[in-house]
């Protein structure tokens, strides 16, 4: 039995990852759209022929058994709890919550309502980093992870949303950053962060020659976004490994690149690729390990650009018909967003003048 899905937004997102794949894949049928903009709820509709709904209010569990959420960051709580709590599960794009504070709200729908809530998390299902997974029990006792994800020219239509703080919750560490942490779950497993420092700036925010030009969004005329383009952080999670984390909008390098190595008593794996849908790709996904002064690269099967998209919805019939499965995405969320908010934080502490006493609160947790 096909999933009854609906996507709520009609953004970038909801326009160009997620109607087209439930349109197209066999395990679904889309049966409703929402969105408070009638122009954008007139064009979907009269393509795809379902209703279109000014709320999500107009969901229930009746008809619709699973909800795609695709609205800007500050509206993610908001719209996927009064679902939850109408026993509609959520498939929610990151991030998840941009709060603690946020992520006991959906706890508590999912826990009331009945639903399912599934976390949006589309690196851990690329196949080139299904290939570097399977190189780390080899690898010895691990001990260090690079994560870097940084664009040539990237930043999200300055001045929109997305570089507003009080809608977006902050810029390229809670966007970004937030697939590079959970890149890091799925191949070393979920672990407390003993320390964590961050930096940020925002050196390409608003000139507008920097922004995302594949969005095809407009851009505004006189950006003034308040978030950061760039953020650095360092590291120490419980299990001892450390980590150094690097995300940018935009950079002066010529490509974007996506780098996670991993280093091991006995040996390091590095993959250097391109996460997202930017054509200022890397030619290829490089997969190569390393021992004793020898590297070698490995083969890394070829996928078109955007297929990890399509292999989460290919697992979530099964995470629906799994009652084991609630709880288990926003206790992954909470875990991630609990190191941003520190990182953030940290960053704050820095700028104010404050690093010492904050450094030590923050790390003491």
């Amino acid at each position: 039995m096909s999933v009854r899905a609906a996507v709520v937004g009609l953004g970038w997102a909801g326009l160009e990852l997620w109607l087209p794949r439930l349109r197209s894949h066999p395990d679904f049928e889309l049966v409703a759209v929402a969105d408070p903009d009638p122009a954008a709820r007139a064009a979907v509709g009269a393509v795809t022929g379902t209703p279109a709904h000014a709320t999500p209010d107009a969901l229930d569990a009746g008809s619709v058994d699973l909800a795609v959420v695709a609205v800007p960051n500050h509206l993610h709580t908001t719209v996927a709890a009064g679902l939850l709590r109408r026993g509609v599960s959520v498939f929610l794009e990151k991030p998840v919550c941009l709060s603690g504070a946020e992520a006991d709200v959906l706890a508590a729908a999912e826990r009331d309502g009945g639903g399912t809530l599934l976390a949006g998390s589309a690196a851990r299902h690329r196949a080139d980093v299904h290939e570097l997974a399977g190189l780390v029990p080899g690898l010895g006792r691990i001990r260090h992870v690079d994560l870097a994800w940084v664009r040539a020219r990237g930043v999200p239509r300055a001045g929109g949303w997305f570089t507003r703080r009080s809608e977006s919750g902050g810029g390229a560490l809670i966007d970004l950053g937030w697939h590079l942490v959970d890149t890091l779950t799925a191949l070393l497993g979920p672990s407390p962060v003993r320390q964590a420092v961050g930096a940020t700036s925002d050196d390409f925010l608003n000139t507008g020659e920097w922004s995302a030009a594949w969005r095809r969004e407009q851009p505004v005329t006189a950006p003034t976004g308040d978030v950061e383009d760039t953020a650095r952080g360092l590291l120490l999670r419980e299990d001892g490994i450390s980590v150094a984390l690097h995300a940018s909008w935009a950079s002066h390098e010529a490509r974007d690149l996506t780098l996670v190595r991993v280093e091991g008593s006995a040996g390091t794996a590095e993959l250097r690729c391109t996460f997202g849908f930017s054509p200022n790709r890397q030619p290829e996904s490089v997969l190569t390990l390393t021992r004793e002064g020898t590297t070698r690269r490995l083969p890394v099967p070829a996928e078109p650009v955007g297929a990890e998209y399509a292999r989460q919805l290919d697992g979530v019939p099964a995470l629906l018909a799994d009652p084991a499965g609630r709880g288990r995405a926003i206790a992954e969320a909470r875990t991630t967003v609990r190191l941003v908010e520190r990182l953030y934080a940290s960053a704050r502490a820095d700028r104010d003048g404050r690093s010492e006493p904050v450094y030590q609160r923050i790390t003491s947790r």
